[in-house]
């Protein structure tokens, strides 16, 4: 076997071995070099992971810090004037989403955080609070637990109350002036008088105890009461009831004022509404000291004068048949329900019993007549009457 020289250009061949590069169907490539794969991808997906982990962590960082950090309040003491009022059922982060909106604390944290430290927190009674604006939250909720704080008057109408009488608990207790109480009651259609009342407020301002809440008005407050005693009358249904009885709803209120002054016991309600019924079923003068008083403003005791007696006023049942043109004072809802359901029998007089701390009902003149003597006589001698 012979040899060539070999150069090291070409791959040594054996003899007789064709090279198939020789050959006309050969299609020979000279081999591609590998393409570098990009590491961009790579890259941009390191990026973005980073870049979640860096704001993901710096979000949990800032997110810690404010939890962490204290909530943003006031320095205080505050200043201004600010009335905020309580409700019923209102919770602590309510009441401090309201003072942050009120501008009386900086922050509803700040808020929530001071109550969450104090029990009283629990315990804040409804009403109305003088607070200041820019007040460290702490000392707001410090006004709010303390009762004393509460920023309100108190008007309280007894029973029998005469519209007089109310007007001067109003001007001496609250802040309304006497002058703007006289003018609500003037206003029948501002303070919601029914039509039965003919513009008078007599009898119709109900007795109870009414909340009076700063810049709180007389007409706001008289309609309340208005309001009350037409509510009692939808309660007792007293429109069917008192035409039941031949009455009207006014008429009826106007029996009850007159027990109001005329028993002294809710076991005599019932029987002194008998007595007056019973006298205008048979047209008879009621001769109630009680109704000539209204008139002329005599109080302290039960009797009144020949002079008062004669008087010319519709009130003086003496002189005039009849229910008197209105109520003398303002009944409460037992007096109103002994107006509608008056006991059974056939007194026509009564007169209390001081010493036996009763009434005494009598069927007749004479009888009636011995009754009243007892009682001057026990009246001379006893200041209870």
């Amino acid at each position: 076997m012979s040899h060539t020289d070999y150069s090291g250009d070409e791959p040594l061949l054996e003899d007789g071995y064709d090279d198939p590069r020789d050959s006309d169907d050969w299609s020979y490539e000279e081999p591609r070099k590998r393409r570098a794969r990009s590491c961009l991808p790579v890259l941009l997906v390191l990026v973005i992971l980073g870049s979640g982990l860096y704001f993901g962590g710096r979000w949990a960082y800032d997110e810690l810090s404010t939890r962490l950090a204290s909530a943003p309040d006031y320095e205080g003491p505050g200043s201004g004037e600010v009335v905020y009022q309580v409700e019923e059922g209102v919770t602590s982060a309510q009441i401090g989403r309201d003072l942050k909106e009120a501008g009386v604390v900086a922050s509803v944290d700040a808020f929530t955080e001071a109550a969450n430290l104090d029990e009283d927190s629990r315990s804040i009674q409804v009403g109305y609070y003088q607070l200041q604006q820019k007040m460290k939250a702490s000392d707001a909720l410090d006004v709010l637990v303390d009762p004393a704080n509460l920023v309100q008057a108190l008007v309280t109408v007894p029973e029998g109350a005469r519209v007089r009488q109310v007007v001067d608990s109003i001007a001496e207790n609250t802040d309304i002036r006497r002058r703007a109480v006289v003018r609500a009651l003037a206003d029948a259609e501002a303070i919601g008088l029914p039509a039965d009342a003919a513009g008078n407020p007599e009898g119709y301002l109900f007795p109870a105890t009414y909340t009076v809440p700063p810049k709180m008005t007389a007409v706001e407050l008289i309609s309340q009461m208005v309001a009350k005693t037409k509510a009692v009358e939808t309660d007792l249904d007293i429109e069917a009831r008192a035409a039941d009885l031949g009455l009207t709803p006014e008429q009826v209120l106007t029996v009850a004022s007159i027990l109001e002054y005329e028993a002294n016991k809710s076991e005599d309600y019932p029987r002194v509404a008998r007595v007056l019924y019973n006298r205008l079923d048979d047209d008879m003068a009621l001769q109630l000291d009680s109704t000539v008083s209204y008139v002329s403003g005599r109080s302290g005791d039960v009797w009144t004068t020949s002079a008062e007696r004669d008087s010319d006023s519709q009130y003086n049942t003496y002189k005039y048949t009849g229910l008197p043109p209105g109520p003398i004072g303002s009944p409460g809802q037992e007096t109103i329900e002994a107006a509608l359901e008056p006991a059974q029998g056939d007194w026509l007089f009564f007169v209390p019993d001081y010493e036996a701390d009763t009434t005494r009902f009598s069927e007749t003149l004479a009888e009636h007549n011995r009754w009243v003597e007892k009682l001057r006589e026990y009246c001379r001698t006893n200041e209870d009457c």
